[in-house]
């Protein structure tokens, strides 16, 4: 037969190449006869099972990858398989019984560690400031004093005095947000504030050393339940009649806008209550970029250095809570952007439970990626 009219050889393509995927499917159809004789298999469980293979390795890699890149290393280890799995919500559920070699465990410091830490350097000062008042009253030791002055040291004890008093301030407007809270994480942005991932407890929310607290609650301002009892718990009756006066003043809040009230009974100076909009409704995604930016613009009006976030609750509006953490992060990042000045020094996002703190430290790297 000639050429011309001869059969062109179909070119042989494999089950993979046919099905669109890169794992062998005759492979994985040879480990599902294995061990299943019993069992009938179809011709499309292979390549069924070989997708969902290749699709939880891509994504295991591409987390592994990011985690890889935040810690500057050119080359995924077990121990970047290991965060991508644990900060990973679905993935963390359908391995948490397995156990990567080498992959190590996850970072977690309890705040009472962190708390007796803090403890004992104030007990340190206070054991240094104790003599120098003991000093002061004894006639004996007082009567040292100006022979000391006699050698010329009449500068010397008066600026000590007064750099102590003005040590201890500064030591605890640098401590942070206080005994009970953990600072996961922080960030610049871009007029040099800065954001700080926080653990802690709810009912510890009314002890955070900032001056300003946002309550994400209803058009009501109800302090039912979440973050509203905590305040109310912190605050006590004091707190709950001012809130009540500043209801019958404001009126019900329309969604994404605030309310300042004082934080009566707390550490903090004002509480700013924030009507949270529901998951699934118009512009819901708008309306929260839209919310935590007026929070922030009201402590700029009211000229606060430092507000704490509470963690919006789930049960309530509904929102998912790595659109939360992607929505909330973009918007607090970006209300710096068109400014110029801005009286915000420190942010605090301020989680409750070990979930929450996976999805918002995994966003909070993918932010400072981009």
């Amino acid at each position: 037969m000639s050429a011309r009219g001869g059969k062109k050889k179909a070119t042989k393509l494999s089950r993979s190449a046919r099905a669109g995927v890169i794992f062998p499917v005759g492979r994985m159809m040879r480990y599902l006869r294995t061990g299943t004789h019993k069992y009938r298999i179809g011709m499309g469980a292979p390549v069924y099972m070989a997708a969902v293979i290749e699709y939880l390795a891509a994504e295991i890699l591409e987390l592994a990858g990011n985690a890889a890149r935040d810690n500057k290393k050119g080359r995924i280890t077990p121990r970047h398989i290991k965060l991508a799995v644990a900060n990973d919500e679905d993935l963390n559920q359908l391995l948490r019984g397995v156990t990567i070699s080498n992959g190590g465990v996850l970072p977690r410091i309890h705040p009472e560690l962190l708390s007796k830490k803090r403890g004992s350097r104030v007990k340190v000062d206070i054991q240094v400031t104790v003599p120098e008042a003991e000093k002061r009253a004894e006639p004996s030791k007082s009567m040292k004093k100006p022979s000391i002055k006699k050698g010329k040291g009449k500068p010397g004890p008066t600026p000590r005095v007064k750099k102590d008093k003005e040590a201890v301030p500064n030591s605890t407007a640098e401590d942070g947000p206080g005994d009970g809270f953990t600072i996961l994480s922080a960030k610049s942005l871009f007029l040099g504030q800065k954001l700080s991932l926080t653990e802690s407890e709810l009912s510890k929310i009314g002890t955070i050393k900032v001056e300003g607290i946002i309550n994400p609650t209803n058009a009501e301002m109800d302090l039912k339940e979440g973050v509203g009892n905590a305040l109310e718990k912190a605050g006590g009756r004091e707190f709950l009649d001012g809130v009540k006066e500043l209801r019958k003043a404001q009126g019900p809040l329309e969604v994404a806008s605030v309310a300042v009230g004082q934080a009566n009974g707390m550490a903090a100076r004002f509480i700013i209550h924030c009507n949270v909009p529901q998951w699934g409704s118009e512009k819901c995604e708008e309306q929260l970029e839209k919310m935590v930016k007026n929070c922030l613009s009201a402590a700029e009006e009211k000229k606060l250095k430092s507000v704490a976030f509470p963690s919006l609750p789930a049960g309530r509006n509904g929102f998912p809570k790595q659109t939360a953490a992607q929505l909330i992060l973009k918007a607090i990042s970006n209300h710096f952007v068109p400014s110029t000045t801005s009286s915000l020094k420190n942010i605090y996002f301020v989680l409750f439970d070990s979930e929450s703190i996976g999805i918002y430290l995994q966003e909070m790297a993918k932010l400072d990626a981009k």
